[in-house]
C-alpha cells in the first residue's frame, strides 16, 4: 500500500490486489492514471460548456480500458462515454466541448493516446 502525496497537499492511498502482497485498500495506479483523464476530460467539457454559456448542471463520464497482454501493459484502448445533463443542451455544442478537450485541453487523454487508441461517445439528458 502507498500513499501519494501531490504538490498541493491532498493525498490518495493506492494499493495493490493481496496476490500480489496488496491489501485492496486503494485503486491501482494504472487505475488512477484512468481517474486521472476522466477528471481532467470531465474538468474540460464542463467548462467549455459553461463557456459557451450552456445551461449544464452535470456531467458524468464512464471510461472502459484494454491493456497490453503482455509487459509493459500500457493501455491499448481506452473510450469515454460522457452523459452531460442540463437544459436545452444541443448536441452540436456538447460533441464541440468534447472533441476540444479530446483533441486539445486534456493533457492526460492525449497523453494516453501516444500508445492507446482513444474514442469518446457522449449523451445528453434534459434536466
Amino acid at each position: 500500500m502507498f500513499e501519494g502525496l501531490s504538490e498541493t497537499g491532498h493525498s490518495v492511498i493506492m494499493d495493490g490486489p493481496p496476490e500480489h502482497g496488496g491489501q485492496n485498500k486503494g485503486p491501482r495506479p494504472m487505475e488512477m492514471l484512468l481517474l486521472g483523464m476522466g477528471g481532467c476530460t470531465s474538468f474540460d467539457v464542463v467548462h467549455i460548456l459553461k463557456r459557451m454559456r450552456a445551461d449544464i448542471t452535470d456531467c458524468r463520464v464512464d471510461i472502459a480500458a484494454e491493456r497490453a497482454d503482455e509487459e509493459p501493459k500500457v493501455f491499448t484502448r481506452i473510450h469515454a462515454h460522457f452523459t452531460v445533463t442540463g437544459k436545452n443542451l444541443k448536441q452540436k455544442t456538447v460533441e464541440r466541448a468534447v472533441n476540444m478537450s479530446a483533441e486539445k485541453y486534456c493533457s492526460a487523454a492525449i497523453m494516453l493516446g501516444k500508445t492507446a487508441k482513444m474514442s469518446h461517445t457522449f449523451e445528453i439528458v434534459e434536466g
